[in-house]
């Protein structure tokens, strides 16, 4: 459980760095480029067997690490897209609520048993996500917009599926710093051929610090995660589970904490719903 708990952690911390950056006027490509190369030494730094970069292409999880790569910049402009055309909230549901593909697919593919506390509290689990997130009455929905929720919903679906998947079949449990270096390696190569094509941005030193400190956390937490769903005495859609509701919770207190935002009676119950959540999935 210790893995799961750091992961939630620098997953949330996350959080509050993108907050920072909306207040110093970070510039968000520029720094989330910087945070992947970041990321990606930091998976070399803790790769504890020598590093021989000529025979990374010819590892069993390379393609699969490519995919990813491609995905994680994906979704995350898909998530600024999303922001932007139908709402912060919107685009908060729609990704941590994706939490239902890796869960069906570890119950399809693996063949994991959901008891039915574990099941109810999968089912909270996604009432917590919706009522912690809203900060709006209602959730509206432009039917010429709604393609940007829907393929976030499923990104970022695939991106937990695709991990789980890779940890199981292909990754060592000591290869998983040079796999991740690998994933936000290519994710950086392709931000930064996007920066390039962008030639009217002008690079800023408080940007690339911007990434840096993004990029530590950043790395932790799939780090992390992964070291988790290598715990075989836990299922996967319990971890996949208490991970997303867990983080969605801890940033809301965070963003009391530390930006002193206020909290709709919706918030609430979704706090105590995710708590909830959590102690059904951990404990069936």
């Amino acid at each position: 459980m210790t893995n799961l708990i750091l992961s939630i952690f620098f997953s949330s911390s996350l959080y509050v760095i993108f907050k920072f950056f909306e207040k110093y006027n970070i510039n968000i490509l520029q720094a989330i480029v910087s945070n992947y190369i970041v990321a990606c030494t930091c998976g070399f730094m803790f790769y504890n067997e020598s590093i021989n970069i000529t025979s990374i292409p010819k590892q069993p999880w390379f393609i699969g690490a490519i995919a990813l790569g491609f995905l994680f910049i994906s979704v995350f402009n898909l998530m600024a897209l999303t922001s932007q055309k139908n709402g912060l909230s919107v685009a908060s549901v729609a990704g941590k609520m994706a939490v239902v593909i890796p869960v069906i697919f570890a119950i399809i593919v693996y063949k994991e048993q959901l008891t039915i506390l574990s099941g109810l509290g999968i089912l909270i689990a996604l009432f917590a996500v919706y009522f912690t997130s809203v900060k709006e009455n209602v959730l509206t929905f432009d039917k010429k917009t709604l393609i940007y929720p829907a393929l976030l919903f499923f990104g970022s679906g695939i991106i937990d599926t695709t991990i789980k998947y890779m940890q199981t079949n292909y990754v060592p449990n000591n290869e998983i710093p040079i796999f991740l270096s690998t994933i936000f390696g290519i994710a950086g190569i392709i931000g930064f051929i996007t920066l390039l094509l962008k030639k009217e941005q002008k690079i800023e030193i408080k940007n690339i610090i911007g990434g840096i400190i993004l990029g530590i956390p950043n790395y932790f937490s799939m780090a992390y995660l992964i070291k988790a769903l290598q715990n075989q005495h836990i299922n996967s859609s319990t971890i996949f589970t208490i991970n997303n509701v867990a983080i969605v919770a801890l940033t809301t207190i965070f963003a009391i904490l530390f930006f002193k935002e206020k909290l709709s009676n919706k918030n609430w119950i979704g706090i105590i719903l995710a708590i909830i959540s959590i102690l059904f999935v951990a404990n069936a």
